[in-house]
């Protein structure tokens, strides 16, 4: 498969860019988050929503935040760097975290796990295990019973 204007870069992981691809990025949390701090993290990562990515799931975990998304063009025309998208999502947040909570540093690991979707057979495969996530993780005993699940669109 070969991607428009593909390109790599290395943090500690490979992170794989191309343009008019869907993405999927996770990330841990260094300690379980307690639900007010979840809602902190989710509205943070939401605020980018319609500017500068369209999400297709969103779902922020005690554990863990998964989403999947494609990125807008920026002002140069150029699509918008997902990793300042999401870094800045969880600086934010993170840093309203510490100013509630006192703790020295944030509650998120500094680097977050990226792929492209490969095809509609992988999309699907995520989607549904993002949006079952919660329900996995006994936080709620239906997907559509839970607060921290975002699904605007499937496509």
């Amino acid at each position: 498969m070969a991607f428009k204007n593909f390109s790599i870069w290395r943090g500690r992981l490979p992170h794989w860019r191309a343009d008019d691809v869907r993405y999927y990025v996770t990330f841990r949390h260094r300690r379980p988050l307690e639900p007010a701090e979840r809602l902190v993290l989710f509205k943070r990562l939401l605020a980018a929503e319609g500017r500068k990515w369209d999400l297709k799931v969103l779902c922020v975990l005690p554990e863990a935040t998964e989403l999947m998304f494609t990125v807008r063009e920026g002002r140069q025309g150029r699509p918008v760097e997902l990793s300042a998208i999401v870094e800045t999502a969880k600086r934010k947040a993170g840093q309203k975290i510490v100013d509630n909570t006192g703790e020295r540093f944030p509650p998120f690991f500094s680097e977050s796990y990226d792929r492209i979707v490969r095809d509609d057979a992988e999309f699907e495969e995520r989607w549904l295990a993002i949006v079952e996530s919660p329900v996995a993780a006994e936080l709620c005993e239906d997907p559509e019973d839970c607060d921290t699940l975002y699904v605007p669109i499937r496509g």
